[in-house]
């Protein structure tokens, strides 16, 4: 995973944030200055992404990093880019809220939810954590960036790794 250039593609505004703190402290193997714009985008769309960033005709590598948590969810740019970008899936699967019921010490719980409550709700509901889907929680709930990589890190070794795919931890530069 190494390239000049670096577009960081986030689903949602808890991915955002949890980049944002990542960045902030250095622990990612690109930095921010690396980033497009040295900003985390939220252009899901391929053509719409082509159209803003890509038509500005890189001489470098770039690589595109999409945080999410569907494995399914496609990308497909036009082939006059297939060989000048490369598209790398970061998946959060199930959630990235899971991050939270792992930093709690409450995994083992959650799995006699796991098919009634998505990781977010089971933070609302059985932890009591009614803003983990806002940008100011997860700021302030990871303000210790090492509580974070601790929990991305256990992540990796509690989920299978989908093939072709990355995960969170693949991202860290420890």
């Amino acid at each position: 995973m190494d390239s000049d250039f670096y577009a960081c593609i986030c689903e949602g505004a808890a991915e955002e944030e949890i980049m944002n703190i990542l960045l902030d402290a250095n622990k990612l193997k690109f930095s921010r200055e690396q980033l497009l714009e040295e900003k985390i985008i939220r252009c899901r769309m391929a053509r719409n992404f082509q159209k803003r960033y890509l038509g500005k005709g890189f001489k470098k590598s770039l690589t595109i990093l999409r945080i999410l948590d569907s494995p399914n969810e496609k990308f497909k740019l036009d082939k006059a880019y297939k060989d000048k970008v490369n598209v790398i899936d970061v998946i959060t699967s199930p959630e990235i809220e899971m991050l939270i019921i792992i930093n709690e010490d409450k995994y083992t719980d959650f799995q006699k939810y796991k098919s009634k409550l998505k990781p977010s709700e089971y933070c609302i509901e059985k932890l009591g954590l009614q803003y983990v889907k806002n940008k100011e929680f997860i700021r302030e709930y990871f303000s210790d960036v090492e509580l974070l990589v601790k929990a991305i890190k256990k992540h990796k070794s509690l989920h299978k790794q989908i093939k072709d795919k990355k995960c969170l931890a693949d991202l860290l530069n420890e």
